[in-house]
């Protein structure tokens, strides 16, 4: 496919603006030291917006995506076929990379960072389920700091909404143009990004010391060395169970145009109709294709599963905390599976996922662009995944739903 500089810069702007931010901030921090303080509440101007926007915005985009779902879609062995793929190599990704993150430790120990965490009261583990899940008051769902227990009542409202038929039409279509307007307000925030985002790493490195370079090229080098072994041997590994050595091959010999869309267009959305044309010429049947692609670009993401543990397991490191604790990566892989289902539909959702990161954990607000800037450099790799996973869990789904040998009878009767 050919894409020419003009489309270059505007499906990769945001990144190269946030980028350009980033390392002015780098060299500001760099040249000015502890003076570039005074840059602090220029980010923190940013990150206080997008504190504020963030808890309507997840109310509505959760709560209407389930309000409108059609009834008829959720039934059936194929749904939950699909379902079971999406979760089950997200989980398998997440997994490797806590076994990656274990074998090659990020640095610790970073004590000026660490001075500025907060002290945990304990907690059996009951009470901190309780704490997360739920609330005792309306009023602490709209704190960001009971998150996942506010993605839980959206969930809910969303159900209830469903199961109101004619009489709820007129709240549901509130919660559609509800998600709309909070949407295109985060674009809006967004747009802040560079600069207040540029801010605080300046702030960062000038009070921190450039130690935090050491964190954030471990994170990278990780990140791309398990995400390349995960999209060589691990989809090669799908594709084998889906429809053995012929799956194998139909899948790599179809999945090159959908590999150079999502690279070039860093959206999973984006990459929908490539992906149908090449499930298509996997000889996936369309009942199933129609359903897995469309929902897998929104709902299944192996590239943002990886991201998520090595966010968390960085902010680990640079605050001096174990990561390998059973509570912590239990509570990781919970966390990664709602970030790969909750963040699709939403523009720059990797940035709310970040924030329920900080939330569960509960670490402080400095630690938010560490894990912002993680996500924006890891990006084009985790579409990648994200995309062409789609097309290898629909032949897998096919598999499980059409039997053993349904590429043999696909290839024979075209």
């Amino acid at each position: 496919m050919n894409f020419s500089r003009t489309d270059f810069f505007k499906n990769y702007r945001s990144i190269i603006l946030l980028l350009i931010g980033i390392i002015s901030g780098t060299i500001l921090g760099l040249l000015l030291g502890k003076q570039v303080e005074v840059l602090k509440p220029i980010g923190d101007i940013f990150l206080n917006l997008l504190f504020t926007a963030v808890i309507p915005l997840i109310f509505f985009a959760i709560a209407s995506s389930i309000a409108n779902i059609d009834k008829t879609k959720k039934m059936g062995k194929v749904m939950l076929v699909m379902f079971s793929v999406f979760v089950g190599t997200v989980l398998i990704s997440a997994i490797l990379t806590v076994l990656a993150v274990s074998m090659f430790p990020l640095p610790q120990n970073i004590e000026t960072v660490a001075e500025i965490a907060e002290e945990l009261k304990p907690q059996s583990f009951g009470e901190q389920a309780a704490s997360l899940l739920t609330v005792n008051e309306f009023y602490e769902l709209l704190s960001r700091k009971s998150m996942l227990a506010f993605i839980i009542f959206s969930f809910l409202v969303g159900f209830a909404t469903s199961r109101s038929g004619e009489t709820g039409e007129p709240f549901k279509k509130f919660l559609t143009g509800g998600d709309e307007v909070m949407k295109q307000l985060l674009i809006l925030i967004m747009k802040l990004a560079p600069i207040g985002l540029g801010a605080y790493f300046a702030y960062q490195i000038g009070v921190f010391g450039p130690q935090l370079f050491g964190t954030y090229a471990h994170s990278m080098a990780i990140y791309y060395g398990l995400s390349l072994f995960y999209f060589i041997v691990f989809f090669s590994f799908y594709a084998f169970i889906a429809g053995g050595i012929p799956g194998v091959n139909i899948y790599w010999k179809n999945n090159i145009i959908p590999s150079f869309t999502a690279l070039s267009t860093c959206s999973s959305v984006a990459t929908i109709p490539a992906n149908l044309a090449a499930v298509k010429a996997m000889k996936v049947p369309d009942h199933i294709a129609n359903l897995a692609i469309p929902l897998g670009a929104p709902l299944h993401k192996d590239g943002s599963s990886i991201s998520s543990i090595i966010k968390i397991a960085a902010v680990f490191a640079i605050m001096g905390r174990d990561f390998i604790d059973p509570y912590t990566i239990v509570m990781a892989l919970g966390i990664t599976i709602i970030v790969s289902t909750v963040e699709g539909g939403i523009p720059n959702g990797g940035y709310i996922g970040e924030i329920l990161v900080m939330t569960v954990y509960n670490f402080p607000i400095e630690m938010l662009p560490v894990v912002m800037i993680i996500g924006t450099l890891v990006d084009p790799m985790a579409t990648l995944l994200n995309a062409c996973g789609d097309t290898v869990s629909a032949m897998m789904v096919t598999r499980f739903t059409e039997g053993r040998n349904w590429l043999k009878k696909a290839v024979l009767t075209a």
